[in-house]
């Protein structure tokens, strides 16, 4: 991943730094409790789609909004607040998101919105087992990999004069895994529909047959 010249902070780990991060862990323990209470009859593996739902949801609603509120009224950079305070945190990595980029926050605005209330109504569609469960969960997993896409490829295509990859923690914690786990896990809530609208043909087929 190409990034741009920046000076490293010596003060790598902050106050600020400790809180994020586990703020982090906190979004997705709520939504492991919740997952729990609310998919109780559901199997393991709709548990575990669960889990990422509710926090999926807790990040764009939480988090996402914030974001988008304060890019809307000013930026980042100039916002205080817990909530400035971490994403100035993560702006050391991403300087965009200080600056109220605008193919960032149009993203943002669409991501709140859209696929906030999106993965509210698959978690409703996986829990009361409806029909329309993989139509909502392709849809989402969809909006989650171009968001992905739209969010980096302009900067890519510029030699990435935003991202700053000077240090372990920018490169692989903020830039890499924060961003990796909306492609990796849509990715394989992608391969999940496939499988079961596989297994539904089929179904399908042979009843037909007979």
């Amino acid at each position: 991943m190409p990034g741009a010249e920046m000076t490293e902070d010596p003060a790598l780990f902050t106050p600020v730094t400790v809180v994020s991060l586990l703020a982090c862990a906190a979004q997705f323990a709520v939504g492991f409790i919740l997952a729990q209470i609310w998919g109780k009859k559901c199997s393991a593996a709709d548990k575990w789609v669960l889990v990422w739902l509710f926090y999926d949801a807790i990040v764009h609603f939480t988090l996402e909004g914030p974001f988008v509120y304060m890019s809307l009224v000013g930026t980042v950079a100039t916002s205080d607040g817990i909530f400035a305070e971490l994403w100035k945190e993560y702006g050391k990595a991403d300087q965009r998101w200080l600056h109220s980029d605008p193919t960032i926050v149009s993203l943002e605005m669409l991501t709140v919105v859209l696929d906030g209330f999106l993965a509210l109504l698959l978690v409703y569609a996986i829990i009361k087992d409806k029909h329309y469960r993989h139509f909502v969960q392709i849809s989402l997993c969809v909006c989650e990999l171009y968001g992905g896409w739209m969010t980096f490829c302009p900067d890519w295509l510029i030699g990435s004069p935003n991202l700053n990859t000077e240090n372990w923690l920018y490169l692989w914690v903020y830039l890499v895994f924060f961003n990796g786990v909306w492609v990796v896990v849509p990715g394989l809530l992608l391969y999940q529909s496939w499988k079961d609208l596989q297994k539904s043909h089929q179904y399908m087929k042979k009843n037909k047959k007979k």
